[in-house]
């Protein structure tokens, strides 16, 4: 029974038994309501009727059997009947077929006879002076009748409710397992191995379309990683070939070498390989790091634009010394929530490419503005720039242009770059021509 309420036709139909049980004590209610109403407004016609035989029959209790035959001659009086009797019970008149109840007051449910039919009567009983009573009853039949009617057309109404209910469950129901079978056949697909599918849309922009856009976007971000982790796996296969060949190479050679200085030699090289190819692999760990988000969890404000400040500070003098003219300009007050230390690696990656990568008296350029709601951070040089076709891959790990393959590095710098602008939710592009820039967005 808890496994059938949680489904989609389980949880409908308990909503709508809930809506047919609260319209049912509804209609309990005004049942109540209407037949009590129609009950008052019945003693209501008995009372005027008895005062009106009364005031007619001022006289006594002859005035009001006269009053009563005139009635009952002048047939005047629909579903009303009328009984007189002495102190005796005996008849004096009326011709209600009915046995006067010998206590005053209203009796809801008197017997009598009509027709030699067996009826119910709602009635007042009154004392007049000389121990007479005076009976005077409306035939209940009417309120009888409206009562089975009103609990026809309730039942009916209830009934038809709790059809709709139903139905509007299995309705439901049909179409949450279609919508959810798609993305269940998209998960099935993705299980075993087809990691190109999406869940498909309606179209019309409900709630599984939201949860659909949701998954489809997680699982791009999925693919990306996968994507990334396939070119990883490339790439380290293909770039650390070379050094671990060199490696190999130098111990090979110490192996060999029967003078001890030599084989010392080849050993200390052999060692600068290796302390190498642990700076490679910590670059890589450290931007896998980055690209994992787990520096979000530790985001603080941060000024950025004395992060840009200090960083242009400490490179100034480097710059001087070997040529290069640092010009700065910076946007007062501009603050982000992020990572202080991740933003200062990301600008040193990019002042050491500017010193490294251009010749010397090559102008490099920090701008640092907000506007619109968006921070925009570019550092730009004048210098010969890389072609177009390369530029869309130096974002890649180990993405190295031809003229830079004789200089220190990996090409690994831009690639932690742009890790550390997507851990910060933003964006970063490469222009090539004039000179070369990098063109942030946050």
């Amino acid at each position: 029974m808890r496994r059938w309420l949680r489904g989609t036709f389980g949880l409908v139909a308990a909503v709508a038994l809930g809506f047919a049980l609260a319209t049912l004590a509804i209609g309990v209610v005004a049942f109540e309501t209407t037949h009590e109403a129609l009950e008052l407004q019945l003693d209501h016609r008995i009372a005027i009727e008895t005062q009106a035989l009364i005031d007619e029959g001022q006289d006594g209790h002859e005035g009001v059997a006269a009053a009563i035959r005139r009635r009952e001659a002048a047939s005047s009086t629909a579903s009303l009947g009328y009984r007189l009797v002495d102190a005796a019970n005996n008849p004096v008149a009326g011709a209600l077929d009915a046995t006067v109840p010998a206590k005053p007051g209203y009796v809801e449910l008197l017997p009598y006879k009509a027709g030699g039919e067996e009826r119910i009567a709602q009635s007042l009983t009154t004392i007049l002076p000389g121990e007479y009573r005076l009976l005077v009853a409306a035939d209940r039949a009417a309120i009888d009748e409206m009562d089975i009617r009103f609990i026809q057309l309730f039942l009916g109404a209830f009934g038809a409710m709790l059809l709709l209910g139903i139905a509007a469950a299995w309705l439901v129901g049909l179409v949450t397992r279609r919508r959810l079978a798609r993305i269940d056949h998209t998960a099935a697909a993705i299980i075993d191995g087809d990691l190109s599918r999406r869940v498909p849309l309606s179209g019309s922009g409900d709630e599984f379309d939201g949860v659909a856009e949701t998954l489809n976007l997680m699982l791009d971000r999925i693919g990306g990683l996968m994507e990334n982790l396939r070119q990883v796996s490339s790439d380290v296969a293909h770039d650390l070939r070379t050094p671990l060949t060199r490696l190999q190479n130098r111990l090979d050679e110490a192996l060999r070498e029967a003078d001890p200085k030599l084989q010392r030699s080849a050993i200390e090289a052999a060692a600068a390989e290796t302390t190498e190819l642990l700076e490679v692999f910590s670059a890589l760990l450290r931007i896998a790091e980055v690209e994992g988000m787990a520096a979000r969890a530790h985001f603080q404000t941060v000024d950025l634009s004395a992060v840009v400040a200090d960083v242009a500070e400490a490179f100034r003098p480097s710059m001087e010394s070997s040529g290069h003219q640092l010009v700065v300009s910076i946007t007062p007050r501009v603050t982000l929530p992020g990572d202080r230390r991740l933003l200062q690696q990301m600008l040193t990656n990019l002042l050491d490419n500017a010193v490294q990568h251009t010749p010397q008296r090559t102008s490099v350029r920090i701008d640092l503005v907000q506007a619109d709601g968006r921070i925009r951070l570019s550092i730009t040089d004048d210098g010969p720039g890389v072609g177009q076709n390369e530029a869309p891959e130096l974002f890649n790990r180990f993405a190295r242009v031809d003229r830079s393959r004789s200089t220190p590095g990996h090409g690994l710098g831009l690639a932690m770059v742009a890790a550390i602008v997507a851990a910060h939710s933003g964006k970063a592009a490469i222009a090539s021509r004039p000179g070369f820039g990098v063109h942030i967005t946050l």
